[in-house]
């Protein structure tokens, strides 16, 4: 009879839940089953709002890349002047622009002027990298041109000066406002290089997301630009924009052909290539570390089913006499222990999706009380701590806790079953 009996049949589930809420005085082990539980549930909520927080991180580092720089910059290898300098500007842009602008998968070619300045209000001063710009140009911008996070119309644009909200934050600058420009490469006289002075209005202030763009660039007109720097008639360098950067190797070559055979290109992943490789291997150590903590809290169910079977040796004595089979007295202990392990894992799922939803008001509790100041943006380069949860990520974790609990709880039930009953009932 025994040996027709269906694996994990009605009885099996009735007696491991019998000995999983037991008291202690009647031989069971529910403080052990809890300390598992807990232990499972806070190893898989960590797991979890880890893998969310590096997702959410690289997913927020990569979208301030991509929304406020160009994906490829094209510009000219240069020609050696008959001063013996080397020319890098771009006489054709607009040409150059058309022509890349046509290769399909580009979606904006824009020429640039590019300078470093010193921008002075008052008593203030820090230093800026100047970006010569169409108004266009600019409006395809996302995280600059996005009304949501600015200040000011963009459309007032060619009447002054675009800047980062970290620049109207270092000079204390607001809309209207006036800020000026300092430039050591400024009029040419008789007597040398003069620095050159302009003073415009602030008349749009931008927050790109990251805390680098925000505190350094500014926006000026291209042909404000042109005349600023001395480039009359010339450009520094084409941004390009393309539909799928993360696939940006392959429009290169095409966007080489199509420029000139003088262009050089230099992609976002080249820029921000290492720090990405980076995260990634910060990621997998993580993801290991973490995996080593979900396999100490599965230990705890092992110490809690030897202590289990320990306890419970002349129950098992008497099924055994009974005609219960060694499968199924497996497989009573091994629901002891999984269930615990399955009970820990949805706990811990729960705890940890809530957490990565509501990360924003407990982290600006956790600043609150600890005083302020623990993200810092200027290290960071992003503005708060993002948590982004993936179905992959989730399961991931739900995967690493019970295929470990399941592993570990083979052991001692394992060593149940084995029992001799009349070991077990010699001294009862």
């Amino acid at each position: 009879m025994a040996d027709s009996t269906a694996p994990f049949s009605r009885f099996e589930w009735m007696i491991a839940w019998r000995y999983l809420r037991a008291r202690r005085a009647e031989g069971g082990v529910s403080t052990m089953t809890w300390i598992s539980l807990i232990g499972i549930t806070l190893a898989v909520a960590a797991l979890i709002i880890t893998l969310a927080v590096r997702t959410g991180f690289r997913a927020e580092f990569v979208d301030t890349i991509l929304g406020a720089n160009a994906h490829v910059t094209i510009y000219s290898a240069g020609e050696v002047t008959e001063s013996g300098n080397l020319d890098q500007t771009l006489d054709d842009f607009d040409a150059w622009a058309d022509r890349i602008a046509g290769v399909p998968g580009v979606t904006r070619a824009a020429p640039l002027i590019k300078g470093q300045v010193m921008a002075n209000s008052r008593d203030r001063n820090t230093g800026v990298q100047v970006f010569g710009i169409r108004l266009d140009d600019l409006k395809s911008i996302p995280r600059v041109a996005d009304p949501t996070t600015a200040q000011g119309s963009i459309e007032d644009f060619e009447r002054g000066i675009a800047i980062g909200s970290g620049v109207a934050r270092d000079l204390g600058l607001t809309l209207g406002d006036k800020i000026k420009i300092i430039s050591p490469n400024g009029v040419k006289t008789a007597f040398g290089v003069s620095p050159r002075v302009n003073v415009y209005d602030v008349t749009f202030i931008f927050s790109a997301g990251r805390y680098d763009i925000d505190s350094t660039r500014v926006y000026l007109p291209f042909a404000e630009a042109q005349t600023f720097f001395n480039k009359e008639g010339v450009a520094d360098e084409i941004e390009v924009m393309i539909e799928d950067p993360d696939r940006v190797d392959d429009y290169v070559v095409p966007i080489l052909t199509a420029a000139s055979p003088n262009a050089v290109a230099w992609t976002w992943q080249d820029s921000a290539g290492a720090f990405l490789k980076a995260l990634e291997i910060e990621d997998n150590v993580m993801f290991v570390i973490l995996s080593v903590l979900v396999l100490i809290a599965s230990m705890n169910i092992v110490s809690g089913l030897i202590m289990l079977v320990k306890n419970k040796g002349r129950d098992i004595g008497i099924l055994r006499t009974m005609g219960l089979t060694e499968g199924s007295v497996l497989r009573v202990f091994f629901l002891c222990g999984s269930l615990t392990g399955i009970v820990g894992t949805i706990t811990g799922v729960i705890v940890g999706v809530l957490f990565a939803i509501y990360i924003d008001p407990i982290f600006a509790f956790v600043d609150y009380v600890s005083g302020g100041g623990v993200w810092d943006p200027s290290v960071r380069g992003i503005y708060a701590l993002p948590a982004k949860l993936e179905l992959p990520d989730v399961l991931s974790a739900v995967g690493m806790s019970l295929g470990l609990s399941f592993i570990v709880t083979i052991f001692p039930a394992r060593r149940a079953a084995r029992m001799n009953p009349v070991e077990a009932l010699r001294y009862e």
